[in-house]
């Protein structure tokens, strides 16, 4: 009974001392954002924590500026088309790696990962060197093509996890009242895996949005968002950045908002048939 009595106590120090470590953790992954709110309402004209006092200069100063506003918009729009060319070139190669029947469909597959692998200095001043050749350098489109290549591996993982777990029986019963492979998959097969692609657009655009080497290399004077960023760190150390920064948050915790509301409402439905 003792011995019970004393094995239970060590598990619940194990079990308490797993919890503290944890939080610990948490804690220390999660300060810097903590932080990073109350800098952006300092009135101090440079970073300091804690605040002298509470402002909103830092936020009419970014709404003011056109360069900043300029940058917003622009690494919007890169991030919009990256988000849709990577997703429907994901979707097409994630088709042709799970159903396909070739040779080298694995070195396909594995190659088709080297972006996630490979350095992303490495790839800059690859992409940077063949898009010189095309003098391609300084638009917009450019940084869209490199991170499209960067960004296909997140949909070609989460598209081709999703068409393994599928059941194709759907999509064949539809071949069978009529419909085309085409239709078929266009009717059935992608509604039916739409938290899979909702989910990787979803990575797609966070990826090009947040992206800076790519842009530095690629972007010249077309500055994207983090390229406003850094040069406003290395020339200018006031709180904009820091309200720039909870921006950002609110953006991203409202895009991840939809995008689990628009996942969790995606079910399987016959509606596809035709």
């Amino acid at each position: 009974m003792e011995l019970t009595s004393a094995r239970t106590g060590a598990v619940r120090v194990w079990r308490v001392g797993l919890y503290a470590f944890c939080a610990a953790v948490f804690f220390f992954l999660m300060a810097p954002l903590i932080v990073v709110f109350p800098i952006s309402f300092s009135s101090s004209p440079y970073l300091q924590f804690p605040p002298p006092g509470w402002s909103l200069r830092w936020y009419v100063a970014y709404f003011e500026d056109t360069a900043w506003i300029d940058a917003t918009i622009r690494s919007l729009k890169v991030a919009a088309a990256t988000m849709v060319l990577s997703t429907v070139l994901g979707t097409l190669l994630a088709f042709g790696v799970v159903r396909g029947r070739y040779p080298g469909k694995s070195l396909l597959n594995q190659f088709s990962l080297l972006p996630l692998i490979v350095p992303v200095i490495i790839y800059s001043i690859a992409v940077y060197g063949f898009f010189a050749q095309l003098r391609l350098i300084g638009n917009w489109q450019a940084i869209v093509l490199g991170h499209t290549v960067h960004a296909i591996p997140f949909v070609l993982i989460l598209v081709a996890a999703a068409l393994r777990t599928y059941d194709e029986s759907y999509e064949l019963a539809a071949m069978s009242l009529g419909a085309s492979r085409p239709k078929a998959i266009w009717r059935v097969t992608l509604p039916q895996i739409r938290p899979a692609l909702i989910s990787a657009m979803f990575l797609a655009f966070i990826s090009s949005f947040d992206e800076l080497v790519v842009a530095m290399f690629l972007g010249g004077s077309n500055m994207t968002l983090p390229k406003k960023m850094f040069d406003n760190i290395i020339n200018a150390i006031d709180p904009t950045i820091a309200a720039v920064s909870v921006l950002q948050i609110v953006l991203v915790t409202i895009v991840l908002a939809l995008v689990s509301k628009a996942g969790a409402g995606a079910a399987p439905s016959s509606k596809g048939l035709p």
